[in-house]
């Protein structure tokens, strides 16, 4: 079984610039590219896994959202930093756009998108670690033992790096 990093994206990998959808605005958080790295190399699995409300809210497409997700992996892919998998959910409940208006599993803090992830990479919850800027995305802690990490202005990606080793070792 593998052990994997459960990252939300916007406010954990790159600055929260409210339906980031354009390339030219997206900009990473100060230490993430060397912290991803550092987790990937401790033989972690990289799982993006982010609500994407702007889809529903007819901001922009799934497709301008498959773009700009692309393009961060192969941006994190030419700084040595592997993403295993990225999942999205497109929904709201108050969607503007009717196709994607419905309650889901897998917006959080639903957890369908954990669970499928799980599933399709083998991955023992008991050494996976999930991290976000807010509860909802660490909500799987609460169904499986998998440890959260709540990042903010306060807990910087290095501080984050030595508490995984010190905490979470196989």
């Amino acid at each position: 079984m593998n052990k994997a990093i459960f990252l939300d994206r916007d406010g954990t990998i790159n600055i929260d610039k409210d339906y980031l959808y354009k390339i030219e605005d997206f900009e990473y958080i100060s230490g993430v590219v060397e912290a991803l790295k550092q987790l990937q190399d401790m033989g972690y699995l990289l799982i993006v896994i982010s609500n994407q409300s702007g889809i529903a809210r007819g901001f922009y497409s799934e497709d301008d959202y498959l773009i700009i997700d692309r393009w961060m992996k192969d941006d994190l892919k030419s700084r040595g930093v592997n993403i295993t998998a990225s999942y999205y959910c497109p929904h709201h409940p108050k969607a503007l756009v009717k196709k994607y208006r419905c309650e889901c599993n897998c917006r959080k803090p639903n957890t369908g998108l954990f669970w499928q992830a799980q599933k399709d990479f083998d991955i023992d919850m008991s050494k996976s670690i999930a991290i976000g800027d807010k509860e909802r995305d660490i909500a799987i802690c609460k169904e499986a033992p998998v440890r959260g990490i709540l990042i903010d202005c306060n807990k910087k990606w290095s501080n984050v790096i030595s508490d995984i080793r010190n905490k979470h070792k196989d």
